[in-house]
């Protein structure tokens, strides 16, 4: 019986996604990270204002998904005028380890690279190794590291760059 499972495929993220990855985000960092009710409606507020009024040349958001079901996403959206951000980059556990996430942040870096952007930043927790390690392959620099409580929780915050 032939194989029925695809190639994960990128596509841009639509407003009917938006309900997914605020549920997906909110279940597993309470599940992984120990999230408090916060979390979710801080995802629902960053995607409500993308929905609203993002800039289409400048920013853009993708959804990886297989087979007709989400797999991840992440977003690159204006923080300056020659500086994006990266944001919700998310994988579901069942996808991680398959080179997804390298495909969801090789496109991210292009984009930003495309729209004339000179540098990118995210932030992130020291928690998430394997994004943090992911990020390092790339050529981001660790640029600012400290503890904080956030989400109900202890956390140790960092801010990370690259000059695309």
């Amino acid at each position: 019986m032939p194989d029925a499972t695809t190639t994960p495929i990128l596509r841009p993220f639509r407003a009917d996604d938006a309900a997914w990855l605020v549920e997906r985000h909110a279940t597993l960092y309470a599940r992984d990270e120990g999230f408090d009710a916060t979390f979710g409606p801080l995802v629902a507020e960053i995607l409500s204002d993308f929905l609203a009024s993002h800039d289409p040349e400048r920013e853009c958001g993708w959804i990886a998904e297989e087979n007709g079901q989400r797999l991840g996403s992440i977003f690159c959206v204006a923080a300056a005028p020659e500086t994006a951000k990266l944001r919700l980059f998310l994988l579901v556990p069942e996808a991680r380890g398959k080179g997804l996430g390298k495909r969801l942040l090789t496109a991210c870096l292009a984009f930003a690279r495309a729209a004339g952007y000179g540098e990118m930043v995210l932030w992130t927790h020291e928690s998430h190794r394997a994004a943090c390690g992911l990020y390092r392959s790339f050529g981001w620099e660790l640029t600012d590291s400290r503890p904080v409580r956030s989400f109900g929780v202890d956390l140790v915050e960092q801010s990370w760059k690259i000059t695309l």
